[in-house]
């Protein structure tokens, strides 16, 4: 996350002139070259505002939209968060998770490998002012708690293309499915 965040004068933003030069000369045309320009400089805008609000770990992706969008562009974004409860059963945690009044929508309980889990759906409007991009952002969260009982790990994959929320949504519970909450080493983290 911190690399996408460079200062463009530093030997890091060289660095990641660099290796994002190689994306924006795929492009077919010198407005999709800059489409593409755009959006990578609307998701460095997106990170600054997850790193606010404390973000661990962020992932970008920039494809083409392949189901139906004539292969318009796509940015999403994968964020993991830790997020301190009150001390509770991990049912009831999961649960609690999405009575919060952020408008979660379609709700649903899990059972995953690492313990119960919500995944639930929130769609916000664009905020006057803000830096992220004037579109709706639709949000899929898997609320994940840790055996602790004490946390709570949100995945949340994140995009302003919204029509796709059932693609984003498939792709947030396969993560989810894989998380596993102990070390390689034998130790609980």
């Amino acid at each position: 996350m911190e690399t996408f965040l460079t200062e463009p004068e530093t030997s890091e933003g060289d660095r990641l002139r660099v290796a994002v030069a190689p994306l924006v000369a795929k492009a077919p045309t010198e407005l999709a070259r800059q489409e593409y320009i755009a959006l990578l400089a609307s998701g460095q805008r997106m990170l600054r505002t997850l790193r606010e609000h404390g973000t661990v770990h962020c992932s970008l992706g920039l494809h083409r939209d392949d189901v139906g969008g004539g292969g318009q562009p796509l940015l999403s974004l994968f964020t993991i968060t830790w997020q301190d409860t009150p001390a509770a059963s991990r049912a009831a945690t999961a649960a609690r998770a999405v009575t919060a009044p952020d408008g979660h929508r379609r709700v649903a309980y899990l059972e995953l490998p690492c313990g119960p889990a919500t995944v639930s759906e929130t769609l916000r409007p664009p905020v006057t002012g803000s830096p992220l991009p004037r579109l709706p952002l639709l949000q899929v969260h898997a609320h994940l708690p840790h055996p602790d009982c004490k946390r709570l790990a949100v995945l949340t994959v994140s995009s302003t293309a919204a029509a796709r929320r059932a693609e984003y949504r498939a792709v947030l519970e396969g993560i989810a499915g894989t998380v596993r909450f102990t070390d390689p080493l034998g130790a609980v983290s």
